[in-house]
C-alpha cells in the first residue's frame, strides 16, 4: 500500500465515573488550609471509581460507545492497545477483557497489547497504533487505542491528586485530527520520582517536590528537541506563538501552569526577540541561571508565569476544563486536555496546530503535535464534539460527600488483589445506560461485568448481554 495521508485521530469517546468530590469541601474535610487544593494545585472536583467500577469496565464503556455511536463495524478494528498504569493482572492485559466485545462479531485477528509506564502509556499505545497504519503490516483496518486509569492515592497531601476516566481513539488515515509525525521530541531517563514497587497496594510511591523537577525538565528537553525538528523541516525557528493550542499532562493544574511558563522562558533563552520588551526586562535577571538553578527559583516560577498568562489564557486555559474537574486520569489525563480544547473550540479549530506534552514518571516523555481539520461526517470534529457530551456527562455528576468518598477508598483499598465477593449492585442506579460494572470476583478471581440496560441499546450486536453478565472466556 502506498504511504497513508494524515494518520491520526478519526474519532474520540470519554468515559469518566459518575461520582466524584468537590476539592474546596475535601480541604475542609481533611482539615487543609483554604485554598490549598482549588487554588494551590489548582483543581476543581475530583472523580472516583466505586466498587462497581474500575478500569476494565471503564474500558468496555468507552469502546462500546466509541464503535455504537460512530456506527463502526467492529470487524473493522484491526489493532487494539491499552495504555495503562492501573494493574488489574500481573500477566493478563486489559486488552484480553476488551475482545469479548470483538469475538461477539467473530474478530479476533486484532494486534496489539497493553503499553505500561507511570502516564505515559497511553501516548506509547497511540504512537504504536499511528505507527502500524503507517507501515507496511497495515491491512487497512482502523486502529483503536484506550487510555484507561484509576488514580487513588493513600491518605495525606497527595490523595487530592487523584481521578479516573477512559478515553478511546479510532486511528486511520485521512483524519481531522492529524499527526505532524516529523515533529517529535522525546526525553527518557532512570529516575525515582513517582513508582509502584509495592504490588500488595494500588498506592505509588511519590516524591513530589523530584517529580515536579523532572516533569518540567522533560518540558524543557523535549521542547528544545520538538523546536529543532521544526526548524530542520520547515526552515524556520518555532515559537509557542506558532501553535494554537497547547495540551500538557496534567497531574494537577498548578504544574500545567509551570509548565507553559516554561516554553515561554526557553522562547526568551533562543531568541528573546521573539517576545515583548517588557517580557523581555522582568526574565532578563534570570537569564544566566544555570538549568538546575532555573528549576529551584521561585522568582523565575512566578515571573515567567506573570508575563505568559495573557498567553497562556488563550493557548492553555481551554484545555485545562476537565483535568480540573475530573482530576489526574494518569495516561488519559493528557488526552482529556485535547478533548476539553475540541469541546470549547471545535467549531474554529480547522488549519490549527495543537501541541501536546506528555509525561510519564520513571521517566518517559515526549512533545508531538496535531494538524486539524473539519474533517467529514461521522469523522468531524464538530461531530466528535457533540458525540463525547461534555458538558452532559459533567453536569449529570453526583457529588459524594468527602466521608462517602473516605469510605470508599477504605472500601477499594481492603478489595484490592482480593477475591471472592460480589458487589453491591444497588448502586447501579447512578450509572448511565450503556456502563458496564463489575458483578463478582470469584475464587479464581475471575472477573465478572454486566452492561446497564437502557432504552437505546437494546438493537446493538454488540450489547446483546443487555442485563445478564458478559460471555466469560472458557
Amino acid at each position: 500500500m502506498d504511504s497513508q495521508k494524515d494518520v491520526g485521530i478519526l474519532a474520540m469517546d470519554i468515559y469518566f465515573p459518575p461520582t466524584c468530590v468537590q476539592q474546596e469541601a475535601l480541604e475542609d474535610h481533611d482539615g487543609a488550609s483554604k485554598g490549598k487544593y482549588t487554588i494551590g494545585l489548582g483543581q476543581d472536583c475530583m472523580a472516583f471509581c466505586t466498587e462497581l467500577e474500575d478500569v476494565i469496565s471503564m474500558s468496555l464503556t468507552v469502546v462500546t460507545s466509541l464503535l455504537e455511536k460512530y456506527g463502526i463495524d467492529p470487524t473493522q478494528i484491526g489493532r487494539l492497545e491499552v495504555g495503562s498504569e492501573t494493574v488489574i493482572d500481573k500477566s493478563k492485559s486489559i486488552k484480553t477483557w476488551l475482545m469479548q466485545i470483538f469475538e461477539e462479531f467473530g474478530n479476533t485477528d486484532i494486534e496489539g497489547v497493553d503499553s505500561t509506564n507511570a502516564c505515559y502509556g497511553g501516548t506509547a499505545a497511540l504512537f504504536n497504533c499511528v505507527n502500524w497504519v503507517e507501515s507496511s503490516s497495515w491491512d487497512g483496518r482502523y486502529g483503536l487505542v484506550v487510555c484507561t486509569d484509576s488514580a487513588v492515592y493513600a491518605e495525606g497531601p497527595a490523595r487530592p491528586t487523584g481521578g479516573a476516566a477512559a478515553i478511546a481513539m479510532l486511528i486511520g488515515p485521512n483524519a481531522p485530527i492529524a499527526f505532524e509525525s516529523k515533529y517529535r521530541g522525546t526525553h527518557m531517563s532512570h529516575v525515582y520520582d513517582f513508582y509502584k514497587p509495592n504490588l500488595a497496594s494500588e498506592y505509588p510511591v511519590v516524591d513530589g517536590k523530584l517529580s515536579q523537577t523532572c516533569y518540567l525538565m522533560a518540558v524543557d528537553s523535549c521542547y528544545r528537541r520538538f523546536c529543532s525538528k521544526f526548524e530542520k523541516f520547515e526552515r524556520k525557528p518555532f515559537s509557542i506563538l506558532d501553535a494554537d493550542y497547547f495540551a500538557f499532562h496534567s497531574p494537577y493544574n498548578k504544574l500545567v501552569q509551570k509548565s507553559f511558563a516554561r516554553l515561554y522562558f526557553n522562547d526568551f533563552l533562543r531568541d528573546a526577540s521573539s517576545i515583548e520588551e517588557d517580557a523581555r526586562e522582568k526574565l532578563e535577571p534570570f537569564s544566566s541561571l544555570s538549568g538546575d538553578e532555573s528549576y529551584q527559583s521561585r522568582d523565575l516560577e512566578k515571573t515567567s508565569q506573570q508575563v505568559a498568562k495573557c498567553l497562556y489564557d488563550v493557548k492553555v486555559q481551554p484545555s485545562t476544563l476537565l483535568p480540573k474537574q475530573v482530576g489526574n486520569m494518569y495516561t488519559a489525563s493528557l488526552y482529556a486536555a485535547f478533548v476539553s480544547i475540541l469541546h470549547r473550540k471545535h467549531s474554529t479549530l480547522g488549519g490549527q496546530r495543537v501541541v501536546m506534552f506528555s509525561y510519564g514518571s520513571g521517566l518517559s516523555s515526549t512533545m508531538f503535535s496535531f494538524k486539524l481539520r473539519d474533517g467529514q461526517h461521522p469523522f468531524s470534529l464538530s461531530n466528535i464534539a457533540s458525540i463525547m457530551n461534555v458538558s452532559g456527562k459533567l453536569e449529570s455528576r453526583h457529588i459524594f460527600p468527602p466521608e462517602k468518598f473516605v469510605e470508599t477508598m477504605k472500601l477499594m483499598e481492603h478489595r484490592y488483589g482480593s477475591k471472592d465477593f460480589v458487589t453491591s449492585n444497588t448502586d447501579t442506579s447512578i450509572l448511565s445506560p450503556g456502563t458496564f460494572y463489575l458483578t463478582e470476583v470469584d475464587s479464581m478471581y475471575r472477573r465478572y461485568y454486566a452492561k446497564k440496560a437502557g432504552d437505546t441499546t437494546a438493537s446493538v450486536g454488540a450489547v446483546s448481554y443487555q442485563n445478564g453478565s458478559l460471555p466469560n472466556g472458557h
